[in-house]
Formats: C-alpha cells, sequence, structure tokens
C-alpha cells in the first residue's frame, strides 16, 4: 500500500511536468513557425518567405532552416552523405575555402537521415528545408522530453524540481534554434546511469553525448575527480575508458574514410573568431580592442586567442579540482558538473545562445532554488531578442549593438552568481537544499556515502605529522 501511494505521489508531479514540457515545446514551435513560411515569386517558383530580414523582426530564426541547404543535405542520396560531400565557399574571393559538414559525427548523421525523412514528404525545393526543420524538430521534442523524464528520475525526493526545466524560458526560445537536445538528452542520461551505479553504461552514453556535441565528454572532470576523492579509482577509469572508447568507435569509421570531412569541426572551430555572445566581444566593442591577434586574413587562425581561452578554461578546472578536494565535505556530482560547464562558456570565445540549454539540467540538479533559476533563464533567455535586433541593423529598424552587449553581460553576471551559490552550497553544506535532511548526494552512484580517500586538509596534516 506504501509502495502504490509513494508511486501515486511521484506519478502526478511527473504528469503535470511532461504536460507543462510538451507546452513549452509547443510555444517553441510556434516561435520558429515565421520562418517556416512560403511565397510564390514572379516566376511561379515558391520559395522560402525571409523577405525583409523576416528572421530577425520575427525572432524566428533557426540554424536548422539554412542548414538544410548550406550543408549540402538537399542533394539526393549518397550524393549529399555528410563528410563525403565538399564544396567551396566564396569561391573566387581572398575567403575562398573547401567546407564540408561542420558538426560532429552523430549530429551530422542525424541531419542526413532527417533530410532523406524530408525528401520523402516534398518535392526538392524550399519546403523540402521547411519538412527538414520539422521532422528535425520533432526528433529535437523527443530528446528534450526524455532529458525530462531523466530528471524527474534524478529526482525522487524532489518531485518538483523538474517543472523547472519543464518550464524555462530557454526552452521555448531554443530548443529548434540547434541541434542541442540530442548531446542534453545523452548526458543527462549519462548521469542518470552514474546515479544509478552503472558507471561502464554512463561512459558509453557521455560517450555518445560527445560525439553529438564536446560538452558532455567535460562531465567526465568533475566524476573522475570526486571518484579520486573517494578512492572510487576503477570506477573512474572504467567511466573514462568506456566514455573515450564510445566516442572513438563513433568517429573511427568517418574519420577513416572520410578524413578531411571528419576533421572539418576541428578545423572550422579553431578559425571562428570572438562569437558576438561572448565576453573577449563584450571587451573588444567597449573599449576598442582589436583582439589578441589583431586583423586577421580571412580564414586565418586565431591562435592567441584559441591559447588565450583553452588556459584559462585549464586553470579554471584546476580551481574545480582544488574545490574538489579542499571542500569540508566531498561535492556533489551535480555541483562540480555545473562549475565545469558554466567556467567553459563563459571563458569560451563562442557563447551560441543555445549553448545555454546544456546548463539547464545541470542547474536544476545542482541548485534546484526557484528565483534564482528563474531570474537566470528568463535574462539569458533574453539575450535572443536584442541580439536578432542588433543583426537586423539600425538601418532596418533593428538596434545597435549596446542594449545586447548590455544583455550579454547581465547573463554572465547571473551565471557567475550561480556558481558563486553553488560554491557557498558546497563549503556550507548544511544551506544545501539536498543536505539539508542529512542526504549526501542521490546523483552520486558509487559515490553517495562513499568515505573520503583524499582530501588535500588531510594531506597537509600528514605533512606536518
Amino acid at each position: 500500500m506504501r509502495s502504490r501511494l509513494s508511486s501515486a505521489r511521484f506519478a502526478a508531479p511527473a504528469t503535470v511536468i511532461f504536460t507543462i514540457a510538451v507546452l513549452t515545446l509547443g510555444v517553441g514551435y510556434l516561435a520558429k513557425s515565421p520562418c517556416l513560411r512560403t511565397f510564390t515569386d514572379s516566376a511561379g517558383e515558391l520559395q522560402l518567405d525571409w523577405r525583409g530580414a523576416r528572421q530577425y523582426r520575427s525572432f524566428c530564426y533557426s540554424d536548422i532552416v539554412p542548414l538544410y541547404g548550406a550543408e549540402r543535405l538537399d542533394r539526393d542520396g549518397l550524393g549529399g552523405f555528410p563528410y563525403a560531400v565538399s564544396w567551396v565557399d566564396g569561391a573566387g574571393t581572398p575567403a575562398q575555402q573547401l567546407r564540408y559538414m561542420e558538426y560532429p559525427v552523430l549530429t551530422g548523421l542525424f541531419q542526413w537521415g532527417n533530410a532523406q525523412i524530408a525528401k520523402q514528404f516534398s518535392s526538392p525545393g524550399p519546403l523540402a528545408g521547411v519538412r527538414f526543420f520539422q521532422s528535425s524538430a520533432f526528433w529535437l521534442s523527443l530528446a528534450w522530453l526524455l532529458t525530462i523524464w531523466a530528471l524527474i528520475r534524478l529526482s525522487p525526493g524532489r518531485p518538483w524540481d523538474p517543472l523547472l526545466a519543464a518550464l524555462s524560458p530557454l526552452v521555448a526560445v531554443h530548443a529548434f534554434t540547434n541541434f542541442d537536445t540530442l548531446a542534453i538528452a545523452a548526458a543527462v542520461l549519462g548521469l542518470l546511469a552514474w546515479s544509478r551505479r552503472r558507471p561502464g553504461l554512463a561512459g558509453m552514453l557521455l560517450g555518445v553525448g560527445g560525439a553529438l556535441k564536446l560538452f558532455p565528454l567535460f562531465l567526465l572532470l568533475p566524476l573522475v575527480l570526486l571518484c579520486v576523492r573517494a578512492g572510487r579509482f576503477r570506477d573512474g577509469v572504467r567511466l573514462t575508458l568506456l566514455a573515450v572508447g564510445t566516442w572513438a568507435v563513433v568517429n573511427a569509421p568517418i574519420a577513416i574514410l572520410f578524413p578531411d570531412g571528419w576533421a572539418e569541426f576541428l578545423r572550422l572551430n579553431s578559425r571562428r573568431g570572438i562569437d558576438p555572445d561572448s565576453i573577449y566581444n563584450v571587451f573588444d566593442q567597449l573599449t576598442g580592442w582589436n583582439g589578441f591577434d589583431g586583423a586577421l586574413a580571412p580564414g586565418e587562425v586565431p591562435s592567441v586567442l584559441n591559447l588565450f581561452s583553452a588556459a584559462l578554461f585549464l586553470l579554471a578546472c584546476v580551481g574545480i579540482a582544488w574545490i574538489a578536494f579542499a571542500a569540508p565535505r566531498r561535492p556533489r556530482v551535480a555541483q562540480l558538473a555545473f562549475l565545469t560547464v558554466c567556467t567553459f562558456l563563459l571563458v569560451n570565445k563562442v557563447w551560441s545562445p543555445q549553448f545555454s540549454l546544456w546548463l539547464i539540467p545541470l542547474a536544476v540538479l545542482a541548485i534546484p532554488r526557484w528565483k534564482p533559476l528563474l531570474a537566470w533563464m528568463a535574462v539569458d533567455a533574453l539575450v535572443w531578442f536584442p541580439r536578432m535586433l542588433f543583426y537586423l541593423g539600425p538601418e532596418q529598424g533593428g538596434w545597435s549593438i549596446q542594449p545586447f552587449l548590455g544583455v550579454v553581460v547581465a547573463r554572465d553576471l547571473a551565471v557567475l552568481a550561480l556558481c558563486l551559490l553553488v560554491v557557498r552550497d558546497i563549503w556550507a553544506p548544511g544551506r544545501d537544499p539536498l543536505r539539508g535532511d542529512g542526504s549526501d548526494d542521490p546523483h552520486g552512484g558509487v559515490l553517495d556515502q562513499a568515505p573520503d580517500r583524499l582530501v588535500l586538509g588531510d594531506l597537509g596534516r600528514t605533512a606536518r605529522a
């Protein structure tokens, strides 16, 4: 009887949360729908209706729509197979370069598969691009609902916490901006497997996530650090080997058969300059600074910027490692995972708006506090609107860059504030909402209730003795 009552109490919040998650995804689809409109031109041809910069005026821009043609997914059969097909951008200009599919392997194959589906339901042309978006949106929605399910399973003692993810305004704005919900689902499923004391499966899921988007592999850092502190070396090694091995198995066929196409993701990211949403661009715009590398030729690698950004992230990882070993009580997995991904976004040269989706499930698990999380998500979602108006430009009725930069700074400060909340909870576990009742780490798996084996304070006392 008690088990049935407990299941009923769990099912009621889950039903509400899934319903709200579906509604939020519906709002997200409607927000992108103005960019799916078509019109018939003077030649009688059907065209995608982005006249008058509709994608910016209506705030409906999505990478998915133009990628159908830009990544040559509109080519038939194996002629459009990602990583095999190449094309020339900027032909005849100083910016001319040979291009391939720019996404990690599983995301590229996902796009190609959806393109095949789209072609079955429409004739070639703009309508196929619309069908490509719709097919992608269906699978991206399922991935997000799978994320919500995993969050519910990760929160048995706090059944309403996943509602924060389900109703997030960031989801309404960015669920269909790119393909990030796929990697997010793999990452959160990996954390769920870890919490169920299955480090091997967790590693495989994180490896799959890394083949979709790089960030799930960052979760290895906090998990391995905490394994070292708890003396669970075998679990940490197994997790890491299976994550890296899975990533390698997925990537190997493409890397061997199409090495140039496979390397495009790495090549393109090394060549990218500062992103409009990055702190480097804020500093550049407000000070007139010309960047670490000065003026670069088209396609030239910003090597100093790359080195500086990587060094900052490495320093942040060292700081996270110090927290992992110096905290008076072992930090929770979600706390260090959140800090790791936050620091990457803050110091990276690229913070695409949809990257903020990565933080939602980690924030819900690390800081289940409604007011600060909703405040951050609202500010972060707000970045999109001055960004679109900046792209529109004042000459077309848009805005200058200053309002956009102001919201970016507010977003960064909000994320920093959440990081400080996490660090405070780590050093004062009694203030942690998940540890106030004496619990250790409900997401810790083999780490939950495990005794410490390696703590910096203990090392200092041993050395003095």
